[in-house]
């Protein structure tokens, strides 16, 4: 397992490909515990005509966490996917987030989104606590589709998501799967499935993603943020919030 010790990319293999993520140098982190949040976005082909709006969410995710009094127990990775899982922040302290960074297209690699997110908080988590942080995670997957690209499976992130805690790599892991725009054929009842055989805390069915709808998930994605992380050192996850 590699040692994170500035915030160079850290690659690892996943079925004959690699995924990267970054994180904070370990050794300049002043707290003594840190909620690992991260926020994974598809930009496929079809989220064109709301990526504008899930930007603007994202950037208010950004400022109350930074105005949460937790903030400093915090770190932040946001990540996009399509066709590829591409890290647009790595863990450190909380970041700014640039008009245009949702650019995308292409299809739809949920699995692989799903399953590199939560290992990159297993590996992170991983060397957190082995230099006696207490660490815990909350994964939070925002779609408008179906699994169509990639090579993980259900299986894998299923699997990732239990050795995450039984590695005692994390305290406990907050998993969320959000639908966009659930009231198109059948969307709701595909990813009602894909929340049960991934093993996802929790599934949130957005009908229709407005702008008013997308700020409320901003906000209901911040308070979950910080609800897991006032959970820390309790041994157990934080509650599940209602959207």
């Amino acid at each position: 397992m590699p040692k994170l010790t500035d915030s160079t990319q850290i690659s690892q293999a996943i079925g004959g490909t690699h995924y990267t993520f970054s994180g904070a140098k370990i050794d300049t982190l002043g707290a003594s515990a840190y909620t690992l949040g991260v926020v994974v976005l598809d930009t496929s082909g079809s989220t064109g005509g709301i990526r504008a709006d899930m930007e603007k969410a994202l950037k208010a995710i950004v400022a109350a966490c930074r105005d949460n009094p937790r903030a400093d127990n915090m770190m932040l990775r946001v990540v996009k996917f399509d066709s590829v899982v591409e890290e647009i922040h790595g863990f450190k302290p909380l970041p700014d987030c640039n008009d245009g960074c949702l650019v995308g297209g292409g299809l739809t690699a949920l699995f692989d989104a799903c399953y590199t997110s939560i290992k990159s908080c297993a590996l992170y988590g991983d060397q957190l606590t082995k230099q006696a942080y207490d660490v815990n995670a909350a994964v939070f997957i925002v779609t408008d589709g179906g699994n169509n690209q990639g090579k993980c499976t259900e299986k894998m992130v299923r699997e990732a998501l239990a050795d995450a805690v039984q590695s005692e790599a994390v305290e406990s892991v907050v998993s969320v799967l959000v639908g966009l725009n659930t009231a198109y054929a059948g969307l709701d009842q595909l990813l009602a499935q894909v929340k049960t055989d991934c093993g996802f805390s929790q599934y949130v069915a957005i009908k229709d993603a407005t702008p008013d709808q997308l700020a409320r998930l901003g906000d209901f994605i911040t308070r979950s943020v910080s609800s897991q992380s006032q959970a820390l050192g309790t041994g157990g996850p934080s509650k599940s919030l209602s959207f």
